[in-house]
């Protein structure tokens, strides 16, 4: 498999650390609110990059944090006359219930950062001892951005330009503007844990650079997250983690691009920011899932409501080919044919063609058509007029579910099933039988009935079909 690595700028082949096993990092949500469509983006394309991973056979250790402890929890806490812990819990579990909504798989570790403060704490007590750290009177820790050579590796911005649009904020006490919180001291009324510098809480870069050293060592294969987090964030990881460990921090560095709403940035401001839980009320989480995955992660991609229609369309399709299928399979023949052996030849052709996209820098939008070119297949060679196997059908099943199962797609396994299934099966089972009988007016009569219940009846060779409208 070829990554595209931001470090380098350029495709390179996968090798992990340890042969069969791949360790990822992947930057999660600040707990203060639900997550928005742009978050969506990563926590679905990352996913797809760990069941890829483990589809191939490897070992995947995903750690995905969740940062609970920052300035827009404590303002949320404020502004509810609650506490930091009320509002990151609470959010923490409505994030739980859009992932699970949108097929995402938990992380293998999910930490958070106030359960790493003992490690948080050691990483900037070294940087100070090797000098790239230091206190001020007022109980705040800085890095020295300057003593880093290779500071701006990551975002591929010379210094000087770096430090031409850096500040030093009111109340900050820093050598140089370049320089960035490690430790910041408590304010009144804020969170706060013991520390040698005073009492205070973790700056959000060092949060990761813990987590990741803790749950999956010094190095890791790929530290994966948004576009926007390339700088500061990511370029701050970098920058204390090697200072600090004196290894390279993470051999691949993949990042997803950014989410436009009808062509434009989202943006509160403009109205047009949607949260997941938003959208899914209207659409369902699935379609959400299915856009993230429509388009080759570092392409910007839209959302509006006629691309998030053309989504929903596209899922029907492929729900209607497994349907198709499973009905096919349900009164295929018992008995394979000699020509079906060169016909799951040419199934396997669209699982390479698959592969071979996702080999390609994760390439999901052609690994998509792959399974779209599989779906006329399966419904024109594998049709009811064919006739074909129950052991092919089951064959070209297993094959499509598998290749959608790597994208997390077609998980409503159950989507159609109703109270009165039953019932309908019971009076499909009487028309045929008075369809045989040459009863026509029975026939039509409950034909009528069902298209009344809005169900849509069609007749093949190997027998009636329904569904729902």
């Amino acid at each position: 498999m070829r990554i595209y690595n931001t470090l380098t700028r350029q495709k390179e082949e996968f090798v992990p650390i340890t042969p069969g096993e791949a360790k990822i990092y992947a930057c999660g949500p600040t707990v203060y609110n639900y997550i928005h469509i742009g978050n969506a983006r990563p926590i679905c394309v990352f996913d797809v990059l760990r069941r890829y991973l483990e589809y191939r056979g490897m070992k995947v250790t995903f750690v995905q944090n969740f940062t609970d402890v920052d300035d827009k929890i404590i303002r949320k806490a404020n502004e509810e006359n609650s506490d930091y812990l009320t509002v990151s819990r609470r959010y923490i579990e409505e994030y739980k219930k859009d992932a699970e909504g949108m097929n995402v798989r938990p992380a293998t570790i999910h930490p958070k950062a106030t359960e790493n403060i003992e490690e948080i704490q050691s990483i900037i007590s070294t940087l100070i001892q090797k000098g790239y750290a230091y206190p001020t009177e007022n109980g705040d820790v800085y890095f020295r951005t300057l003593k880093d050579p290779g500071y701006g590796k990551l975002s591929h911005q010379p210094l000087e330009d770096l430090q031409a649009g850096a500040r030093i904020a009111t109340g900050e006490i820093k050598e140089d503007a370049m320089d960035f919180a490690l430790w910041k001291g408590a304010k009144p009324g804020e969170p706060y844990w013991e520390s040698p510098w005073g009492h205070g809480r973790p700056g959000w870069h060092i949060e990761c650079s813990a987590m990741a050293r803790r749950y999956l060592g010094e190095t890791i294969d790929i530290h994966c997250g948004g576009q926007d987090l390339i700088f500061p964030h990511h370029e701050n990881e970098i920058a204390q983690s090697e200072c600090c460990n004196g290894v390279p921090f993470a051999h691949y560095w993949m990042h997803n691009g950014y989410i436009n709403v009808d062509n434009r940035k989202m943006s509160k401001s403009l109205g047009n920011f949607f949260t997941v839980r938003e959208v899914a009320k209207k659409f369902g989480y699935e379609p959400i899932r299915y856009l993230m995955v429509s388009s080759h992660y570092r392409t910007p991609i839209n959302y509006s409501i006629d691309v998030i229609d053309q989504c929903k369309a596209s899922l029907e399709r492929l729900y209607n080919c497994r349907e198709n299928l499973e009905f096919v399979m349900k009164n295929a023949a018992a008995e394979e044919k000699p020509e079906e052996a060169q016909e799951e030849k040419k199934l396997d052709s669209y699982r390479t063609a698959f592969m071979e996209a996702m080999d390609d820098d994760l390439n999901t939008a052609n690994a998509l058509s792959a399974i779209f070119d599989l779906a006329r297949v399966i419904n024109t060679d594998l049709s009811a007029a064919s006739n074909p196997s129950r052991k092919l059908c089951e064959y070209a099943l297993s094959l499509f579910d598998e290749l959608c199962g790597v994208l997390g797609l077609l998980y409503q396994k159950e989507r159609n099933i109703g109270e009165d299934d039953q019932e309908i099966e019971a009076l499909v089972q009487k028309r045929t039988e008075a369809r045989k009988n040459k009863d026509w007016k029975t026939a039509d009569e409950i034909r009528d009935t069902l298209n009344a219940r809005g169900i849509v009846l069609e007749d093949t060779p190997q027998g009636i079909k329904w569904k729902r409208a």
